[in-house]
């Protein structure tokens, strides 16, 4: 397993995007195009992409939030990949380079259909909070934070 840094333009994580938002579309249902237009890669600098045998199986960004914050984007690991580990590390990756960057926390938002996803940022220590900025008042939203 190979884990890198490495930013929006790369091909392997664009490609696991696509695989990410084909599932959105799906999960989201009605909603998808509201969430979606928060979800444009090329804002993204700091992307990180894990590899199995030389293949991408998995990816995460962080972006500025605020002052002191970062907000979790596009984490995705393949269907055929998952419940390996491979989400925690590239989430772990996430933490340790918002830390570097001077940062004291991160946050995120995730659907509440993504029972998954819910159940694994609970496990990384991750806590509910109130939604922020566009995800106020969005029903199938969820707001976590999780201090550095």
């Amino acid at each position: 397993m190979k884990i890198i840094r490495t930013n929006s333009e790369n091909k392997d994580f664009i490609n696991l995007v696509k695989e990410l938002d084909a599932y959105l579309k799906i999960t989201d249902g009605e909603e998808h195009s509201f969430y979606n237009q928060f979800n444009n890669i090329d804002v993204l600098r700091n992307v990180v992409v894990i590899y199995v045998d030389e293949i991408a199986v998995g990816c995460g960004a962080i972006k500025k939030f605020d002052y002191s914050s970062m907000e979790v984007k596009r984490m995705y690991v393949s269907p055929e990949n998952r419940g390996k580990g491979i989400a925690q590390k590239i989430l772990s990756e996430l933490e340790i380079w918002a830390k570097e960057l001077g940062n004291k926390k991160c946050v995120l938002e995730t659907g509440k259909r993504q029972k998954e996803a819910v159940r694994f940022y609970k496990k990384c220590n991750y806590k509910v909070i109130e939604n922020y900025g566009q995800y106020i008042g969005m029903e199938n939203s969820i707001c976590f934070e999780k201090q550095l």
